[in-house]
């Protein structure tokens, strides 16, 4: 293993993870949110930027994912926030499938 497969970490199985439904998991004491989107998969920080709300738990419509506390939006490819009461955008990281399971890359 190389210096950059260790950044890579086993998330979940692909069947896991079904569209617009989105997985939290730990990943190097991190709580990542993972989605689907229409077949492509992307993976946030799970922990809402202005509230302690667990994305995984919102509602997402495609690109979208709504707080489940205060309805803020994030776009989900990249981040950023799409509507009050959430300014700051979330972290995301790099996913990739293999096989039949998820990996993403959590950066030390």
């Amino acid at each position: 293993m190389n210096n950059l497969d260790r950044n890579w970490h086993r998330a979940v199985p692909i069947s896991d993870i079904a569209p617009d439904a989105p997985v939290a998991v730990s990943l190097v004491g991190r709580n990542i949110a993972l989605f689907n989107v229409d077949g492509v998969f992307y993976a946030t920080d799970a922990t809402c930027t202005h509230a302690a709300a667990n994305l995984a738990e919102g509602y997402q419509e495609g690109e979208v994912i709504e707080c489940p506390l205060h309805q803020g939006r994030f776009h989900i490819p990249t981040g950023r926030p799409l509507c009050a009461p959430v300014t700051e955008a979330l972290r995301t990281y790099a996913v990739r499938a293999q096989g039949e399971e998820i990996f993403v890359e959590v950066p030390e």
